[in-house]
C-alpha cells in the first residue's frame, strides 16, 4: 500500500474575527493558528468555520496545540492526549525525541531545511509521529515528501493548487486532515473536548476523520449531488479531477485494495476487515469499489432496475424513545416537541390501506413511533384489520423494535408474538430500527433502544418462522468504516444463517432537523463518496448472499439514486405515496414518486425497468417508452 502524506490548510495569523474566519473558510482553510487564544477570538474562528490550533499556552482551550518539547509535555500532564499535539523541532535532537517519544504526539514540525535530518527520528522504531512541514509550492512540497516529510501544512492553497499536488505525489496516498489527524475516533474527541471544539470539528470531518470535501450538498438537501459527469468519486474539487473520467484497471491501484476487488469478482466476498479497507477507499479506489460493484449486480440482476408501488402508512409520532438521529418522534421523552403529535386510529389506517389497494399498490409499509399506550394486541388489531378489508395487500410492518415492544407488552416470547403476527396477515417485516448494529455507537446514537443482540434476535426469529425482512443501515453522523464493517457482518452473519434478507437498503442521515446535529454531536451528513461506498460495498460484500441494493430517492433525489444504479444497485425502493419521517428530518424531495418516474430514469441508462412485489416477484415488466 502507498504510504499516506497528510495535508493540513491552515492559516497563522494574529488576530480572528468572524469576517475573516469565514473568507478563510471559503478559501479552503480549515484551522487558524495563533499564539494563544481569548474566548472572543475562538468563537469568531468556530462561527467562521475554522476551528483553532494554538500556538503555545492559551487562555481557552484550542482544539490543537503546536508546542515546544517542554510545553508538550506539560500538556501531557495535564491530561491532553498526544494526538492534539505537535511538537516543535528546536534543534535540540535529544529533547524534541523524548518529548515525542512521551507525548506520542501526532506531528513533529519542522523548517524545510531541517526535513531530511529530523525525518531520521521520526523513523525509530517506537515512533507513530508523521514530520510536518510548511509548503509553499508544488516543488517545495515534493521535495519535503522526497526527504521524509509526511505532512504538509500549506497557507492559501485553492483546489487547484490542491489537485495539482495530487497529481505530483501519485507515488503517496494524499489525504486532507484537520487540526487533528486522520482516523481520530468520534468516542476520543468526544471524551477530549469540550462541547464547541467537538461540534466544530465534526462539521469539518468525515466518517474516518479526514476532511470532508468542499461542497454544501448533503443527503435530503434539495440539489444536485455534486457526482462528477464521467466518474463517481467527488473527492477533489479541481477541474482536472471532475472534468476526468474513470476507467477500472486494477493493475493501477494499490496491491491490497486490488486483491480484495479482484478476488470478489472471481466469487470470493470480503473478510469483515476487508470490507472496512473497502469504506476507506479514496479517490480512485472509490471509482474502483464502484465499478466492481457494478459488474456484480449485472451478474445477478443483468439491466433490470425493479421498484415497488406501495405506501407508506406512518401511524403515530408519538414515541418514548428519544433516538438523538430522529426528527419525526413527539412524546414525553423525546428531545423537544418538534411539530404537532398526532395518532391514527385502526380504521383511519385501513382507510389509507384500501386507497392504496385502489391505486394499484401491492404492498403497505406499517411503521410508527412507540407510542406510551401501544401494546402488542394494537399490532395484530391492526394487521387484522387491514387484511379484512384488503385481503390481498401484503403487509410490510413493524421493525424489530416494534416486536420486542409489542411481545414484552403482550407477555409473550418474541418468537410467540411473531407467530400471532403471522398469522394475522403480517408478510414481511422492515429491517430498520437497526441505524448503526454496533453497541458502541448505539449508546451515543440511540440508548434506550434494543441493543444489536435483541435486533438481530427478532430478525432470526421471524426469518425462522418464515417472515422475511428488509436490512438498513443508517449512516453518516457519528459512526465509522469500522462500525459500518460490524454492521454489515451482524447482517451477513444472520443471513448465513437464515437466507431471511430480501435487500439492503443504505440510508444516509439527513442530519437537518435531527436532534443530535442540532445539539452539535453528529456529522452533516455523509459524503458523496461515502455514499457511494455504503450501496458499492454492500453489492460487493453481500454478493452471493443477497440479491438486491436499493438506492433510497427519498433521502438522495431520483437523479443520484439513478447514478447509484450505475455504482451496484439494482432497485428504486417503493413509491411510497406517504413518505413522513425523512421529511420531518429535512429531506426536501417529496412524499411519493410516480412509476412512470422510475422507469424513465431506468430508461435513461439503458436498464429495463420492472415492478416487482416486496419480495421480489416481477409483477409486471414495463413496455418500452416508445410503445
Amino acid at each position: 500500500m502507498r504510504e499516506t502524506v497528510t495535508f493540513l490548510r491552515l492559516r497563522p495569523t494574529e488576530v480572528v474575527n468572524e469576517l475573516w474566519a469565514t473568507t478563510r473558510r471559503r478559501e479552503g482553510t480549515t484551522a487558524a493558528e495563533v499564539r494563544g487564544w481569548d474566548a472572543a477570538q475562538r468563537s469568531a474562528a468556530l462561527s467562521g468555520g475554522l476551528v483553532p490550533v494554538s500556538i503555545g499556552p492559551s487562555e481557552v482551550e484550542p482544539l490543537a496545540w503546536v508546542a515546544e518539547p517542554e510545553q508538550a509535555l506539560a500538556l501531557v500532564k495535564q491530561g491532553v492526549p498526544g494526538w492534539r499535539l505537535t511538537v516543535i523541532d528546536t534543534d535540540d535532537r535529544e529533547k524534541v525525541l523524548d518529548a515525542v517519544a512521551r507525548s506520542r504526539a501526532a506531528f513533529l514540525r519542522t523548517r524545510r531545511s531541517r526535513v531530511r535530518s529530523v525525518a531520521k527520528l521520526t523513523e525509530l522504531p517506537g515512533i507513530e509521529t508523521r514530520l510536518s512541514v510548511f509548503a509553499d509550492s508544488t516543488d517545495e512540497a515534493a521535495r519535503a515528501v522526497g526527504n521524509g516529510a509526511r505532512d504538509l501544512l500549506l497557507r492559501g492553497w485553492d483546489s487547484v493548487a490542491v489537485g495539482e499536488l495530487r497529481d505530483r505525489l501519485t507515488d503517496y496516498r494524499l489525504v486532507e486532515r484537520g487540526a487533528l489527524p486522520p482516523g481520530t475516533t468520534v468516542d476520543a474527541a468526544r471524551d477530549s473536548l469540550e462541547p464547541e471544539l467537538f461540534t466544530g470539528y465534526l462539521a469539518q470531518v468525515d466518517g474516518s476523520g479526514a476532511i470532508r470535501p468542499r461542497y454544501a450538498w448533503a443527503p435530503g438537501m434539495d440539489e444536485e449531488a455534486p457526482i462528477p459527469p464521467r466518474r463517481f468519486s467527488a473527492q477533489w474539487g479541481d477541474v482536472a479531477w471532475t472534468e476526468s473520467s474513470y476507467e477500472l484497471d486494477l493493475g493501477a491501484l494499490d496491491a491490497d485494495i486490488a486483491g480484495i476487488l479482484g478476488r470478489s469478482l472471481e466469487g470470493t466476498p470480503p473478510a469483515r476487515d476487508e470490507v472496512e479497507r473497502l469504506f476507506l477507499a479514496r479517490g480512485n479506489e472509490v471509482d474502483a469499489v464502484a465499478a466492481v460493484a457494478d459488474r456484480l449486480r449485472a451478474q445477478v440482476n443483468g439491466d433490470l432496475v425493479t421498484y415497488v408501488v406501495n405506501r407508506n402508512i406512518n401511524y403515530t409520532n408519538q414515541c418514548t424513545f428519544k433516538c438523538g438521529f430522529c426528527a419525526f418522534s413527539k412524546g414525553p421523552r423525546s428531545l423537544n416537541l418538534r411539530g404537532e403529535p398526532y395518532l391514527m386510529a385502526i380504521p383511519q389506517v385501513v382507510e389509507r390501506a384500501v386507497e392504496a389497494w385502489g391505486r394499484g399498490a401491492t404492498e403497505v409499509c406499517l411503521q410508527g413511533g412507540i407510542h406510551p399506550e401501544f401494546t402488542g394486541d394494537f399490532y395484530v388489531n391492526l394487521v387484522e384489520s387491514i387484511k379484512e378489508y384488503v385481503p390481498d395487500m401484503h403487509i410490510h410492518g413493524f421493525t424489530p423494535l416494534e416486536v420486542w415492544q409489542g411481545a414484552e407488552t403482550a407477555g409473550v416470547s418474541v418468537r410467540d408474538f411473531l407467530i400471532r403476527l403471522r398469522d394475522a396477515g403480517l408478510g414481511t417485516l422492515p429491517g430498520t430500527a437497526a441505524e448503526i448494529l454496533d453497541d458502541d455507537v448505539r449508546l451515543h446514537l440511540c440508548a434506550d433502544k434494543i441493543r444489536t443482540a435483541q435486533w438481530a434476535d427478532v430478525m432470526v426469529t421471524a426469518h425462522e418462522l418464515g417472515l422475511k425482512s428488509t436490512a438498513t443501515i443508517m449512516f453518516g453522523h457519528i459512526d465509522s468504516p469500522a462500525s459500518w464493517a460490524n454492521h454489515f457482518e451482524v447482517l451477513r452473519t444472520i443471513q448465513r444463517r437464515t437466507g431471511g434478507i430480501t435487500e439492503i437498503v443504505p440510508l444516509p442521515f439527513v442530519h437537518m432537523g435531527a436532534p443530535i446535529f442540532l445539539r452539535g454531536a453528529a456529522r452533516p451528513g455523509p459524503t458523496w463518496d461515502e455514499v457511494l461506498l455504503m450501496h458499492s460495498v454492500a453489492r460487493i460484500a453481500f454478493h452471493g448472499l443477497v440479491a438486491n441494493i436499493q438506492a433510497s430517492w427519498v433521502k438522495l433525489g431520483l437523479e443520484a439514486g439513478g447514478r447509484l444504479l450505475q455504482a451496484g444497485c439494482n432497485d428504486l425502493g417503493g413509491t411510497l405515496m406517504d413518505e413522513t419521517i425523512s421529511r420531518a428530518a429535512g429531506a426536501a424531495h417529496g412524499t411519493s414518486m410516480e412509476a412512470a418516474d422510475m422507469e424513465a430514469l431506468a430508461r435513461s441508462i439503458g436498464r429495463t425497468p420492472a415492478r416487482r412485489n416486496t419480495t421480489y416477484d416481477i409483477v409486471a415488466m414495463s413496455p418500452s417508452a416508445d410503445q
